[in-house]
């Protein structure tokens, strides 16, 4: 037998709003395990994954079912910015789902990058509804090997 505790779901959601705006403060972007699920939490799309090597940062983004022409990235000085817009299924009444878990609508993404890059060379492609962007690293952000002189 479960305990009658009052206020449960109200301190639940105090705790929600309470890391919401931790995640504001220090410029988290974890995505909230209820992401999806609307009024629980700020959506997070498109799921990221950000990679680099020595002369490129990796930004993979799952947006599958969008159309590529819906896609628009930019990067102004640090900052990579992807915004799209996923259309709802064509021909089917809202009142005949039985689910619909599956969100459509408009989405802003934004993350720093970890280093500086040459927005000259930003290269993007979309397929199987994977967004693949290589961005290179501007010259001054490569590691350079300095030698060592002896004496």
């Amino acid at each position: 037998m479960r305990t009658f505790v009052p206020f449960r779901e109200m301190e639940a959601l105090r705790r929600e709003i309470d890391r919401a705006f931790a995640n504001a403060a220090t410029g988290s972007d974890r995505l909230a395990p209820t992401a999806f699920l609307p009024g629980r939490a700020a959506r997070a799309y498109p799921l990221l994954n950000v990679s680099e090597d020595r002369d490129n940062i990796y930004v993979q983004a799952l947006a599958p079912g969008i159309d590529p022409q819906n896609i628009n990235v930019t990067i102004q000085q640090n900052s990579l910015t992807i915004i799209g817009e996923k259309l709802a299924p064509v021909g089917v009444r809202a009142e005949a789902f039985h689910r619909n878990e599956r969100a459509a609508g408009k989405f802003t993404r934004s993350i720093e990058l970890p280093a500086d890059v040459d927005s000259n060379r930003i290269e993007a492609r979309y397929q199987d509804g994977l967004l693949a962007i290589i961005l290179p690293k501007s010259e001054e952000a490569k590691p350079r090997q300095i030698a060592v002189a002896v004496q």
